[in-house]
């Protein structure tokens, strides 16, 4: 299986991957952790293209999680099963990474690149409440849906992304009982 997520800045992107990596026993890729070295220092783009690439030749399933349109965007979302797009409504990510900023506040985050300290500064602030959903973006995941109708979910808000999650624990509890 092989599953892509893509969203809103402070959706749970993250957060989403690391659980159902845990849940269907699959590799998981934080591409922020690709993007960014210490201190927020980003990587050079053929050093962050050769870790995506290296990733997704070198294993057969595998969850990446992350927008990045120049880490090999187009081939993962052909190669995924399943593309999981997080579109929760502004304030409710803003919520999210405020809660974030408070549970790592003065720490690296699992999902981030070591020596990157958890940060909520005005800039970020402006980039989930406006910066991150101009017009083109909002165009860019229509087209992503339009283009893969039958493999993208789209999930807008906690309880939707609750029954989602739910169904694919049961999802992996009636592979354990078929195998077992």
């Amino acid at each position: 299986m092989k599953i892509a997520i893509l969203g809103y800045s402070g959706a749970g992107k993250s957060t989403l991957a690391a659980r159902l990596g845990k849940l269907h026993g699959l590799p998981v890729l934080h591409l922020d952790c690709v993007e960014f070295m210490p201190n927020w220092e980003k990587r050079k783009l053929d050093e962050k293209q050769r870790i995506a690439a290296d990733f997704m030749c070198d294993n057969d399933g595998w969850i990446i999680d992350g927008n990045y349109s120049k880490l090999f965007r187009a081939e993962r979302l052909e190669q995924a099963n399943m593309i999981v797009m997080l579109l929760f409504n502004r304030f409710s990510c803003l919520w999210r990474a405020i809660k974030r900023y408070r549970s790592f506040k003065g720490k690296s985050r699992p999902d981030m690149g070591d020596g990157c300290i958890e940060k909520l500064d005005l800039e970020f602030i402006r980039w989930i409440l406006h910066g991150g959903r101009i017009k083109k973006k909002k165009a860019d995941y229509k087209a992503i849906r339009d283009k893969y109708p039958e493999k993208v979910t789209v999930l807008k808000n906690q309880l939707q992304l609750d029954e989602f999650l739910e169904h694919h624990k049961q999802l992996e509890r009636s592979i354990e009982h078929d195998n077992g």
